[in-house]
């Protein structure tokens, strides 16, 4: 398929939004990029990563947004040289662990 041009492009999308079929520009190109995404599971990860290395989405959204595992994701963010970092400082990491850990004491028989 031969690359298109603006134009082309433009009188195309002018064009399918004069046939009725979607009720807007925005919503066949909403539609065009969903099914691109399901298609193409390599761009979910991708977009994933960058809002991930962005701060525009935690660790576990950007997982579920790229149909992956939190383990999966962690090793696709590594791949891509993006490090990862807890919005939580050390002192409120190290609070979370000690309040797991007593909750998993009370819960041992």
């Amino acid at each position: 398929m031969a690359p298109h041009s603006y134009l082309e492009l433009d009188e195309e999308l002018s064009a399918l939004a004069a046939t009725g079929l979607y009720e807007s520009r925005e919503a066949f190109l909403s539609d065009a990029v969903h099914t691109l995404l399901a298609a193409r599971p390599d761009l979910r990860e991708a977009i994933a990563c960058k809002l991930y290395e962005e701060g525009k989405v935690s660790l576990g959204r950007a997982a579920v947004w790229a149909g992956l595992t939190i383990d999966s994701m962690k090793a696709a963010l590594a791949r891509r040289g993006v490090l990862r970092q807890a919005p939580e400082s050390p002192a409120e990491t190290e609070a979370m662990a000690r309040r797991a850990l007593e909750a998993a004491r009370r819960a041992s028989p």
